[in-house]
């Protein structure tokens, strides 16, 4: 199993980010993914959830109407557009199943906000 993230990167408040999660080696159209991201010093925390077929989402109440998480089956691709971004979502952002699987940890991708 493989999850890629990419699409991080350096922007000032109020900026926009699309981040891609890449999958392989995984019944990708099968699972409920999930974006997860670690601000330093901090604990991995759940930030949105999309279903099997992507019918259904739930964004956490910090990101909520800032975030978008969608996901393109025939491309094996998770997205997580996120506008008006703030310096509290510095953080490097991952991909994985939910409930997540630890050996499906990638490297993440870092999203530095710049107030």
């Amino acid at each position: 199993v493989q999850l890629v993230e990419s699409g991080g990167g350096l922007v000032p408040a109020g900026g926009s980010l699309r981040l891609s999660c890449a999958a392989s080696g995984i019944s990708f159209s099968m699972k409920t993914m999930g974006w997860y991201r670690q601000a330093p010093g901090k604990q991995r925390e759940l930030v949105a959830l999309i279903s099997s077929g992507g019918g259904s989402t739930t964004h956490v109440d910090s990101v909520k109407g800032r975030f978008t998480i969608s996901r393109d089956n025939a491309k094996r691709t998770m997205y997580l557009q996120m506008n008006s971004l703030k310096p509290e979502d510095t953080a490097v952002y991952y991909c994985n199943t939910s409930p997540f699987n630890p050996a499906y940890w990638g490297q993440g991708t870092q999203v530095t906000v710049s107030s």
